[in-house]
């Protein structure tokens, strides 16, 4: 095994020199935390898009994980779409935000905290809380009140134009 160090008039390597196991050590795992990055970069791995606030909504597992500074800090259940309606794919950024609003489709129903990504589609408190976890909307992303408060303060206090929304199957 040829080393990368000149070896001393004594034939040892020099005390400041590392053993050739550390440096093959120590770019292993240098090599496998740029794979980590590159996976998460091409295919929507563990590390979120860049943005202050990230909301990732995984329609399979009905659960919203929500990353602020590219940190994950919360992980809540959601409702999304029962069967024969669909909730959309894709990533949005928020269009308009409503403390309160109701539905005008939906029999006046209210959707507190109301975060619009995509035409008629919101991320919105529900008051349906033994739902969440489970399909059981018309479309929208269903949250437990108290969450989409925190969600919609966080949206207005880093702004829409610094949030994501991010839904996956």
């Amino acid at each position: 095994m040829r080393h990368m160090w000149t070896l001393s008039r004594h034939g040892m390597p020099p005390r400041h020199a590392p053993h050739p196991a550390v440096n093959l050590r120590v770019w292993i795992r240098a090599l496998a935390v740029g794979l980590v990055l590159l996976a998460g970069g091409l295919w929507g791995g563990t590390a979120p898009a860049h943005a202050g606030v990230v909301a990732r909504i995984d329609l399979s597992s009905q659960r919203m994980v929500v990353y602020v500074n590219g940190v994950p800090r919360y992980n809540w259940p959601v409702s999304t779409a029962r069967r024969g309606y669909v909730t959309p794919t894709g990533t949005y950024r928020p269009q308009r935000l409503y403390r309160s609003y109701y539905s005008r489709k939906y029999d006046n129903s209210p959707m507190p905290y109301s975060i619009f990504f995509r035409g008629g589609y919101a991320i919105h408190g529900s008051y349906a809380i033994r739902q969440l976890g489970a399909p059981a909307s018309h479309g929208c992303i269903r949250l437990h009140p108290s969450n989409a408060a925190t969600l919609y303060s966080l949206v207005q206090n880093y702004g829409p134009r610094d949030t994501l929304i991010q839904i996956t199957r």
